[in-house]
């Protein structure tokens, strides 16, 4: 499993938690109070940070999503090739009449994409294979991606070193 599904604490687990005191607005009580937090995920080494509330708690909610979204970006799946045609319960509530509905500010969005980009590593970033597989239109498969400039860069430099055109 992508750990961008694993819950708020499960994920927690696997993360160091760094409270740190950082410049900027809000005057005397930020610069008296550890706000800021940054997270780094052990197995991986990927960090995220938040700084921009003077609530620890909405930062610690803010470099959660922003450590979902480096996971989802920069962690395959190595799950085996005999589950790759199935579509998480999370995918499929979020589909209706193929097309895909996900605000990029959502919570659920890093897993999604996370699957997504998943599915396409495993069809060698063949955008309308991994469409067929997780029941959507291409075009609602490249609105997804592109709802993320890091991860529709990431499939076009994966399809240029194979030899595929990029997708405008």
């Amino acid at each position: 499993m992508h750990p961008c599904f694993l819950s708020e604490d499960q994920l927690l687990a696997d993360c160091t938690t760094i409270r740190q005191r950082r410049s900027g607005p809000g005057g005397q009580h930020r610069n008296k109070v550890e706000t800021a937090i940054r997270l780094e995920h052990r197995p991986s080494g990927l960090t995220a940070q938040a700084s921009e509330r003077r609530s620890q708690a909405e930062n610690l909610k803010e470099a959660l999503f922003r450590l979902r979204l480096e996971l989802a970006l920069n962690l395959r799946s190595n799950e085996p090739a005999a589950t790759a045609e199935e579509v998480s319960t999370l995918w499929m509530s979020r589909v209706r009449t193929g097309r895909m509905a996900v605000n990029p500010g959502h919570a659920d969005f890093p897993a999604l994409l996370a699957e997504a980009l998943d599915v396409l590593q495993r069809v060698d970033w063949d955008h309308k294979q991994a469409a067929e597989r997780l029941r959507i239109s291409p075009s609602q498969l490249l609105k997804l991606i592109k709802l993320e400039p890091r991860a529709w860069l990431l499939l076009n430099t994966r399809r240029q070193e194979r030899g595929l055109h990029p997708l405008a």
